[in-house]
């Protein structure tokens, strides 16, 4: 039995017998051809390649891949046979591996037949994650060739490669299964492959498990040979990049559905779960139905699997055909789920299904444009749901992730959206917020400039002319101007020769967000652009001119109720809008990236707007300037008096998304005094807030009734009150939480409000005992986050210090939850300064677990220091980054942090004063 080989080959590599080296990188590129050699020593090989990318000289074609994992002794053996096409001559097979033992390695003819008797060296580059294979015999251009690898390695700790999970069940047995992650460099940790998005190719994956488990991968199983063991043999994969390949072994139920096209839908997750996995079905069905007719592009697999992994550290992953999740990402409990709950799976799952075009089908040609993926697949999350769930109201949070977009675009440190990445630690970086929201908020105005038609049937093109293939920035900008050539020009909405390329790269190679500033003179409006910033601006004098964006405007006054458009490409420019116009709102509806100021009297006449008839504008509208204002008051800008009375008409606003924005910042300057222990100003500003939002807090219900956005203003509104010592909002979450500790935890709290109650009950030492219990309990993860959430909010500092501890465990708390502790924790204001202590104690730990650029470490780092407001502390977070230079240069990450607490000590040097007389 092929089981028994792996042994013998396993044992044969443990006496020695397979020759290898660790010689460092000298050639920058293979080196000449040979004939055939003698027997060869390793010793007299140095590594031929010394660049991170590997050479192009041969391409995989198709991986038949064999896994053995032991879900025992928590490890597993492997062989991969990689059929190769050799572009031009060369002794030397050049791939990635990572922490693997690679027992045998093996060049085969096109006829199975063996290239040398020899055994071929396998020398290894560990910096690079490279290894090199030299075979005797030239490999000769034009010709195919394949590469048999025989390996093994332990199943990783981490949430990398492929790597263990265990869940507990409610009788408290642990349970171990076997999950991958590949994105973006770590299918070299599970198999030796060419592990760049370039190199696609097909997958032949079969895997050896026990009868009591279940074995998923990409494609559906089409033969499973029953020994032993059970082999499950896989289908052959479309052609892909190695970071989509997955496979699992695991113990899990599922609930399955099929699509009006016939492709099976599948969810899984722990037994105990699996009643929590039925919205995602109906969720997942729905949405890829409607990608397969707004693509017109069949899902070209016969199945789709979303998998709730206990273990996972991003939010999901989208393996084509076997997308995993972390478990409050998929599993929904109409129990202890709230309104927010719900809109948030939806929009993972829209998210990861609308990869299966975006990045599936057509994928990055590097790592610079990831953005392609997913800043497609995060605009992609609004148009599918605002479709499919319109009650969701989903287009209520695009102007939140615009806004996240211009925070962190709005910083010196910030970096274009196509950016320049090579090594793994800065391609994890640049699964940040710049490629995320700021990708998603320059399609949502490029969809809104050129029509929702020319933009659907633009990417359409695109989706099909890079099918299976690769693709870059120019290729999407060619594949929608090729259309708008097409069309009838005969309208006012295209100029003559669009140059689109142009007009795009303004918006994706270049750093930063535009600050438009309008001013009237006589009938015209005059316009001035230049780069927004937070912080301070540059000394140098031509700075101002670097940066010239190709904006397209629009605007809306009080003298008609169309929406004008201008395509502004020069630093200055002026539009006619006629003398008799009272007020002009530039940015309609924020459809477009980039912020406005209002220079003379355009604030007041707005402001006076809001006050006499704020329904004038839309709720979007009303938004934005709340927005702008504020922004342009950090930026010092704008008076913080005149911010606040843009918000005063709040007192009269009915919709919830402007209020939610007004309420933010009033929050963020309480938390802010509060860190800083300055108890005049918090106390005043806590008084301000609750007489301010008197009316709207006592018309609060203590229930999960009314609309999504209806819940989460209720939410976040009676949070506030509870945290800001409102007596009739604490006495009601007291009240509340005594009730369900008196229940034995068996009453239902209205999950809307259910994380307020437990953070008023967790001010108590036994509601916190009795909470933390129950977190070691309960089933849902969702309701463990509310928990946990709760716990961080004690005014204790020795329970916080008790969390953070049970967080570096990771028994009690899970590891992947350890960098949203240790954020709850540094906002609370006892615990700011312990969680970065925390940090600079158990970086290396924190390091080893979440691994360098991760989305983890950003976490933390952003999270601890984004909480400090001083000089001193600024010098206490430059010399921790000092003291971690090695790694600390490879971060864009501490960059930001820096300018983060620049901001901050900024801010509260402008507006301190104006805090004071509130």
């Amino acid at each position: 039995m092929f089981w028994v080989r792996f042994l013998v080959l396993a044992l044969l590599s443990q006496a020695g017998v397979t020759q290898t080296s660790s010689s460092p990188t000298h050639a920058s590129a293979p080196p000449n051809p040979t004939e055939e050699q003698p027997p060869l020593n390793t010793g007299s090989l140095s590594f031929p390649w010394s660049h991170l990318r590997l050479p192009e000289n041969i391409v995989p074609l198709h991986y038949h891949l064999l896994l053995h994992p032991n879900l025992t002794i928590l490890s597993y053996i492997g062989t991969v046979r990689i059929e190769l096409q050799v572009q031009n001559n060369t002794n030397w097979v050049v791939l990635h591996s990572k922490g693997l033992r690679i027992t045998t390695a093996t060049v085969l003819d096109q006829n199975l037949a063996h290239l040398s008797d020899q055994v071929l060296p396998v020398l290894h580059n560990p910096t690079h994650e490279q290894v090199a294979i030299f075979s005797p015999r030239v490999l000769t251009g034009g010709q195919k060739y394949f590469l048999l690898l025989e390996f093994g390695a332990e199943l990783g700790e981490g949430f990398y490669g492929f790597y263990r999970s265990t869940y507990r069940t409610s009788t408290g047995e642990m349970r171990t299964l076997a999950s991958t992650h590949f994105e973006p460099t770590s299918a070299r940790m599970a198999f030796p492959c060419f592990d760049e998005p370039s190199f696609k190719a097909n997958y032949s994956i079969s895997i050896r498990r026990s009868p009591a488990h279940t074995a998923l991968s990409n494609m559906p199983v089409v033969m499973v040979l029953d020994d032993e063991l059970m082999e499950d043999r896989f289908a052959v994969s479309v052609r892909m990049s190695s970071y989509l390949v997955a496979f699992i072994v695991c113990d899990f139920r599922s609930v399955s559905a099929t699509t009006a096209s016939g492709v099976k839908v599948s969810v899984y997750a722990a037994p105990e779960k699996w009643e929590q996995t039925h919205y995602a079905l109906k969720a997942a069905v729905k949405l890829l139905e409607f990608y397969e007719k707004y693509f017109n592009i069949s899902y070209p697999l016969p199945k789709q699997d979303l998998v709730a992994i206990p273990d996972f550290q991003s939010g999901a992953m989208e393996n084509w055909g076997l997308i995993t999740f972390r478990e409050t990402s998929l599993l929904y409990d109409p129990t202890t789920s709230s309104a927010s709950d719900r809109l948030w799976v939806t929009k993972v799952i829209a998210h990861e299904l609308a990869h299966q075009w975006f990045g599936n089908l057509v994928t990055m040609k590097w790592w610079n444009d990831i953005w392609l993926n997913e800043g497609f697949a995060t605009y992609m999350e609004y148009i599918s749901v605002d479709t499919t769930y319109p009650k969701l109201r989903v287009e209520d949070y695009l102007l939140d992730t615009c806004f996240v977009a211009i925070g962190r675009d709005s910083l010196n440190s910030s970096r274009p959206i196509s950016s320049v990445a090579e090594s793994p630690t800065q391609i994890k970086e640049m699964f940040d917020t710049v490629s995320y929201n700021k990708g998603a908020c320059v399609l949502h105005m490029l969809r809104h400039y050129l029509t929702d038609q020319v933009f659907q049937i633009g990417i359409m093109r695109y989706l099909r002319r890079y099918s299976y293939s690769n693709a870059r920035n120019q290729d999407l900008w060619d594949s929608v101007a090729n259309y708008i050539t097409l069309q009838d020009q005969q309208s006012d909405h295209y100029k003559q020769h669009l140059d689109l390329t142009t007009m795009m790269n303004t918006w994706t190679l270049q750093t930063g967000v535009p600050l438009v500033t309008v001013a009237r003179q006589g009938s015209r409006l005059v316009l001035k652009q230049e780069r927004f910033l937070r912080t301070t601006h540059p000394s140098d004098p031509a700075w101002p001119s670097l940066y010239l964006w190709h904006i397209p405007l629009t605007y809306r006054t009080d003298t008609s109720s169309s929406i004008h458009r201008h395509l502004m490409t020069t630093l200055t420019d002026s539009v006619e809008v006629g003398e008799e116009v009272g007020w002009v709102k530039v940015n309609v509806d924020m459809a477009g990236y980039y912020l406005v100021h209002y220079d003379g009297p355009g604030w007041d006449d707005l402001i006076q707007l809001l006050k006499d008839n704020h329904t004038a504008l839309s709720f979007m509208d009303r938004t934005h300037l709340i927005h702008n204002a504020f922004q342009l008051t950090t930026a010092g800008r704008l008076s913080l008096d005149k911010a606040l009375d843009l918000i005063g008409y709040l007192r009269s606003e009915s919709h919830t998304v402007p209020l939610l924005q007004g309420l933010a910042y009033l929050e963020a300057f309480y938390r802010m005094v509060e860190r800083m222990d300055i108890p005049d100003v918090t106390h005043n500003l806590s008084t301000y807030i609750l007489w301010y939002f008197r009316g709207v807090i006592d018309r609060q219900t203590w229930s999960d009734k009314g609309s999504v956005s209806e819940r989460r203003l209720r939410s976040e509104l009676l949070s506030l009150a509870c945290h800001l010592g409102d007596l009739s909002c604490l006495e009601q979450a007291q009240r509340s939480f005594t009730h369900w500790l008196d229940s034995n935890s068996t009453l239902s709290l209205p999950a809307d409000v259910t994380e307020t109650v437990y953070s008023v009950g967790a001010q108590e030492d036994s509601g916190w005992a009795s909470l933390l219990h129950i977190y070691t309990l309960s089933l849902s993860e969702t309701h463990k986050h509310k928990i946990l959430s709760a716990l961080a909010s004690s005014r204790d500092t020795n329970k916080l210090h008790r969390l953070l501890e049970l967080g570096l465990e990771g028994e009690v708390i899970r590891t992947q939850d350890l960098d949203s502790l240790i954020v709850m924790v540094a906002r609370n204001p006892r615990g700011h300064h312990l969680a970065w202590s925390y940090v600079q104690k158990y970086w290396s730990t924190l390091v080893d677990k979440f691994q360098l650029g991760s989305f983890s470490i950003r976490n933390i780092i952003i999270g601890t220091t984004g909480q400090f407001f001083s000089t001193e502390e600024l010098t206490e977070v430059r010399v921790f980054f000092e003291s971690i230079h090695e790694q600390a240069s490879q971060l864009r990450v501490t960059q930001v942090a820096m300018d983060n607490i620049q901001k901050n000590i900024l801010w509260l040097q402008r507006n301190l004063g104006t805090l004071r007389k509130l």
